[in-house]
Parts: C-alpha cells; structure tokens; sequence
C-alpha cells in the first residue's frame, strides 16, 4: 500500500470517530425523550399533529408483542404501497420519461427489498422508473426501514436498561421521533451539500444532446427480460453499435441520495449508483457520502452506552467493530493496488493497481474504502464495479456481508446483531467458568439463547439455500455471465446480499428474471424479520428481569478481554459456514490467477 492509501484509510476512520460521538449523544437525548436543543420546538407541532393524526397515544408503551405487531403491519403495508406504485406508474404524474408499469416480479423484488432496508436493484432506476415512484415509493421506504431499525435496537437497549418491567416502548413514538428528530433533519444537511457539489436534484424531463465523436463499441446482446444472450459455447454474444447522442437522465436525484446513505439503504437513483456522476460527482462528494454510510450506525452505539448508563460498553462494542473493519479495509485495498499478473505491467501495479471497473476520480483506493465500508452497512450502494475486483478484493466485500452485517451493520439492525452476539459472548464464557452468564446486570437463560441461536443462524441458512436454488436451476446459471470460479463467485455474492439485506452487486450477474426475483425477495423477507422478532423477544424477556449486582464472578463487558471473545464469535460464525464456499469461488480463482 502506498502512503497516500495509508492516509485515507486513517483520515476516513478519525473522521467517523469523531462525527459519530456528537451524535451519538444527541439521539440518546432523542429515545430518552429529553430537551434537543431547541429542534422540538420547531418539529413538535409536527409531531403531535401525526400522533392525533394516527391515533397514538404519545406516552401509552408497548409489550414485545404489540411492538413486534407494529413492525410486521407497518411493514407490510410498505410492501403493499411500494409494489402497488410500481404497477400503476405509467397512469401517474411526475414521469417524463413516459415509463410504463414495472413487471410483476420485479415489482415484487424492489418493494420487499426497500421495506426491508436491503434496496438490491435489479434494475436501472433512470430506464424503469418515473420521478413519482423514485420518491413516493423508494425514498420514502428509505426513511421508515431505516427507522424500524433503529425503533427496534432502541426497544432492545430498554430490555437491557430497565429492570422488573413489561413494556419496551412504542413503536409508533420511536418510528416518527427517528424520522423527524434524526433521518430528516440530516438528510436535508446532507442533500443540500451534495447539491453544491453537484448532484442533481429537479424536475426537469430527460435532456438528450449530441456527442462531439460518435463511438463504436462491441455492447453485450440483451434478451426480452434484459439478460445477456450466450452462443452455443456459454460464450457471451456481442454486437457492434454506434452512439452519435446522449441522453441525460435528470431527476431528483440529490434527495434520495442523502437518505439512501444515512440510513444505509444504498438504493440507487441511477443504475450505476454511487459511480454514476449526477450521484456522486467530486471526492469530496464522495468522502462525504462514505462517512454517511457509516455514520449513524457508529453513533448508535454511544447511543447505547448512555441509555444503558454505562458509556463503556458501547465503546467496547464500537471497538469490535473497528478492529474487524479496519483490517479489512486495508486488506480490500492492498488487493486492489497489487492488481492481477495479466493485466500488470512492470512498474504500473505498484502506483494504479487494478483500474478495472473503477472511476478515474475515486481510483483504487477510494473504490476498495467504499467497498468495505459499504458491505459492513447494509448498504447496497456502489462507487465501482465489484465484479471488477481482484479474487482477493471481491471476497472482502462479500465476506463482510456474511459475517451477519454486524460490524456497524444496518442503522439499528448492525447494533442489535451485535448485542446479540454480546449475549452468545457472555454466555460462552459463562459455559467456560461454570457461572449462569450475565449482561449488563441481566442472566442470560435458556429463552435468550434460543432466540439469539436463530439470530446467528438464520443468515448463513438462507444465504447457502439461494446460493444453492441459483446454481441448481438453469434459469440461475443461465444469468452468470464468466463461467467457472468467478461465476460462482456472482451467485454466492447475490445470495450474500439478499440474504444480509446489504443489496450490493456482482453486476455482471443479470438477476432481473422470475427465479432472481423471487427468490431474492423470499431471502431478504426471512433475513429481515426473521431477525427482528427473535431480538424483539428477547428485549420482551431481559425487560422483566431483576438486575444482578455485579460480584467477583461477573464478566466485566467493557474490557479488552471481552472485546476479543466478541470479535472470536462473529469472525467464528462467518469463517466456519462460509470458507468452504469461499474456497470454491474468489479462493480458487486467485489460486488459478497465479
């Protein structure tokens, strides 16, 4: 690695660190319903006024099950308004470019994946979809799944809290205080700096200009649903065309973009995301874009560590998740720079390394930062081709998703993936010491770990069953376009993907077929809820418990020690159910590399 590499690397993590304490200390003010300096003042009205509207009683809290009832509704209606925009599109307003009704698996496909906070695209937004359905239905559910997470790591945070109670708030309280306290007001900060750097944000129809060179190039064939077409051979059918004009897609682009990156959706405007320049134009846009990402998620747990009285032990957990992160990143980076012997040059791998599938104005190094970064979130946004990568470089990214999404993670579901393996900590070392295992003051019994098993679990299980169905059925294979090791390595990074509800690409995978579609939302559905009911039983059951007073026995939480039986846990869970497919795809393909 270069010095220059060194430097971004540390400048992003300082950066964050110091971004995320601030806020951190503001939202704990916002669940623990004190003064906000001012903001309620503004935003009150506003939110009795959607409290009268809805009928919720601001102050009347919530067992488990109601807030898990909450969750699955809002939800679904989410699911149900998203797919139903999507089919009429071609009959509403705020559509230029004359866009007809989306297919109804894909429809399908992009309304779970947006209410469940994953955004996989299995498509290009500025060819398939109209202003309206971009904002009423796609940067809408990226404010409200960002919200559920959050709503459900806060109701987790008071099971651990609280002591001898039976409720763990509102749903509906935390949903609009997250909204309106802290998703927008900084999307609107964010969205206003990205316009000043150049991000589109209007209404104006699609403006088509024509080029000063027509270029010739040899472009993919495509079939009916969008896939490309193979001769006899597998061999990938191209057909020479000309582009004597453009058209520029436009949009409110800028909008979306602050949100899809603070709540760690990553649901592109445009097909190409965060490469795309009306996205993400300068690298000032985009370091700013990469600290959102992250942003939120790192607050959380100073969050955390104030709402449980003990700031220690939410410095803990974000040390866990900075000593996986940044070996990780620097390893994404190191394969990037070193680059492919066939495609190196003496003398050139050292400085540029693989260009391949990057913006010139990100390089290698800022490409390899935002493709770790990205996948630690649940966040599916891209500044380069993924495909592109070194063997080593594209299994970095696709094994931060496997590790659960929990090193940051999603905002609230990274932190309460973590707690939960904070729980499986405390509880190892319980089985080690002969001693009933104790968190934050709270035993840690049969129930909770039963819950927190299906947690840990649920991920790897259906993340190796989609990869399985993609790469049993013709309709699967049929869809990778580099047979071999590094087509493998496409269907296990989709099924990583959904099954983590990251959202993320192979590209030169074509997913937008009947088997992609379906199944991949069948994969983000259990990866999401399946999650959120077991951690919401969990918050119902440590919230009716005692406190423990702490004796020479109990496991101090907050230690180096503790830190490194955390890190143990989720590096264990993910390298023993993933190495072995690991080996088949980016692991062999290096080998064969060399």
């Amino acid at each position: 690695m270069t010095a220059n590499a060194w430097f971004q690397v540390i400048l992003y993590m300082v950066v964050l660190l110091a971004a995320a304490w601030p806020l951190g200390l503001f939202m704990a003010r916002v669940f623990q319903d004190k003064s906000l300096l001012g903001l309620e003042v503004v935003l009150g009205p506003i939110e009795r006024g959607i409290y009268a509207l809805a009928g919720v009683k601001r102050h009347q809290e919530q067992r488990w099950t109601a807030y898990a009832g909450g969750v699955l509704l809002f939800n679904l209606i989410g699911v149900l308004l998203v797919y139903l925009l999507q089919r009429v599109q071609g009959a509403l307003p705020l559509n230029p470019a004359g866009f007809t009704a989306v297919t109804s698996d894909l429809a399908f496909n992009t309304a779970i994946s947006f209410a469940t906070n994953t955004n996989w695209q299995s498509y290009s937004g500025e060819q398939s979809l109209s202003y309206l359905t971009q904002m009423l239905a796609l940067t809408v559910q990226n404010f409200v799944s960002a919200a559920t997470g959050i709503a459900v790591v806060v109701a987790l945070v008071r099971g651990l809290a609280r002591a001898s109670a039976s409720t763990i708030g509102n749903f509906w309280v935390d949903l609009v205080r997250t909204t309106l306290y802290v998703l927008l007001p900084l999307s609107f900060v964010l969205a206003i700096v990205l316009v000043s750097q150049g991000v589109v944000q209007t209404f104006s129809a699609y403006k088509t200009v024509p080029l000063v060179q027509a270029v010739t190039y040899d472009a993919p064939k495509l079939d009916a649903a969008g896939n490309p077409v193979k001769d006899v051979k597998g061999n990938a059918v191209t057909e020479k065309t000309t582009v004597t004009e453009v058209t520029l897609p436009l949009g409110p682009a800028a909008s979306q973009v602050a949100i899809k990156q603070l709540g760690t959706n990553g649901g592109g405007f445009y097909g190409v995301n965060s490469a795309h320049p009306y996205e993400n134009p300068t690298p000032l846009s985009n370091f700013i874009q990469a600290i959102s990402i992250l942003l939120i998620p790192a607050s959380l747990c100073i969050t955390f560590g104030v709402m449980v009285g003990d700031r220690r032990q939410g410095w803990a957990v974000l040390a866990a998740m900075y000593v996986i992160l940044i070996p990780m990143t620097v390893a994404c980076v190191w394969a990037e720079q070193s680059a492919s012997p066939a495609i190196s040059q003496p003398g050139v791998a050292a400085t540029s390394g693989n260009m391949e599938g990057k913006e010139v104005r990100f390089g290698t190094v800022n490409s390899a930062i935002w493709a770790t970064i990205t996948t630690a979130a649940s966040n599916g946004s891209v500044n380069s081709m993924h495909d592109s990568f070194t063997p080593l470089g594209g299994l970095v990214p696709m094994w931060m998703m496997q590790l659960g999404e929990v090193v940051f993670g999603g905002v609230g579901s990274g932190l309460y993936g973590m707690l939960i393996f904070a729980i499986i900590a405390v509880f190892v070392a319980g089985l080690m010491v002969g001693r009933t295992p104790e968190y934050l003051g709270k035993k840690i019994e049969a129930f909770e770990m039963k819950m927190a098993s299906i947690v840990i679990l649920i991920p790897p299980a259906v993340t190796l069953l989609g990869a399985a169905v993609a790469c049993l059925h013709p309709v699967g294979t049929s869809a990778v376009t580099n047979p071999g090791p590094h087509g493998f390595s496409q269907i296990l990074y989709w099924a990583s993907s959904t099954g983590n509800n990251n959202g993320s690409a192979f590209g030169g995978l074509g997913t937008n077929s009947w088997l992609y579609n379906l199944t991949g939302g069948l994969l983000m559905l259990a990866s999401r809820y399946w999650l959120i009911i077991p951690v919401l039983a969990i918050a119902g059951s440590l919230v009716e418990k005692k406190k423990v007073p702490e004796s020479v026995g109990t496991l101090p939480t907050h230690t180096p020690l503790f830190v490194s039986l955390l890190i143990g846990g989720v590096l264990l869970v993910g390298a023993l159910t993933f190495v072995p497919a690991l080996a088949l795809g980016p692991i062999v393909e290096h080998l064969q590399m060399k």
